[in-house]
């Protein structure tokens, strides 16, 4: 059994995710801004935490992640703010890495999306190119930690049912996808496979199981 703290825990890939893990055994902390959105994460067997993220200092933030063995990051601003994009997919994220830090907890995923990176190629008039940087940023603080961290790069989101397959790698095109439960399906299972740490791992919807997916290199 470990205590899991999840940041973004009423977006749609955290609320799948809590079952997964509250099922296993796990203990769920899940982190959210609205109060509103309490008792839709309190169903989902995770406790429920009211907490800005934007607003956390690293301080406060190491005080929540104390005595959790996990961390992982699915916050967001949703797009359409560029100045909010870049203080939460970047500043607060790296707040959250450095409290983690902080806090003595090592394992840490985080989930950023397919082809992220300095090269991203998202042109800078793109609505996508705050993001893009945001995440670029992030993900090389957290290469660069000393934490046990996992990168979970997953292709275009949607809400169709899973199918607990996948294809880790291959090619980024236009037509890759992968369903939101299929995430939260990778994210319990980078959680439980070791061999996940210090890997990034780009992933669409295939013909794989999950676990046998991640644990071929």
């Amino acid at each position: 059994m470990s205590n899991v703290i999840v940041f973004g825990g009423h977006g749609k890939v955290a609320l799948l995710l809590s079952p997964i893990l509250n099922e296993r055994g796990d203990r769920v902390t899940s982190v959210f801004r609205n109060p509103d959105h309490s008792e839709e994460v309190a169903v989902t067997g995770a406790q429920p935490v009211v907490g800005d993220i934007e607003a956390l200092g690293v301080a406060e933030l190491t005080e929540s992640i104390a005595g959790h063995d996990a961390v992982v990051f699915t916050a967001g601003a949703g797009g359409g703010n560029p100045a909010r994009t870049y203080a939460v997919d970047r500043d607060a994220a790296i707040r959250v890495i450095d409290a983690a830090a902080q806090a003595g907890t090592k394992r840490f995923v985080m989930v950023s999306y397919f082809g992220a990176g300095p090269d991203h190629g998202v042109a800078e008039d793109s609505s996508f190119f705050p993001y893009a940087q945001a995440k670029a940023a992030t993900d090389a603080h957290l290469r660069a930690s000393d934490l046990d961290w996992t990168i979970l790069g997953p292709s275009a989101l949607t809400l169709d049912p899973p199918t607990g397959r996948i294809e880790v790698g291959g090619q980024r095109t236009a037509s890759g996808k992968v369903t939101r439960a299929d995430v939260a399906a990778v994210v319990a299972a980078a959680l439980a496979d070791d061999g996940t740490v210090g890997r990034t791992i780009e992933f669409n919807n295939g013909d794989t199981p999950i676990a046998e997916a991640l644990r071929n290199r």
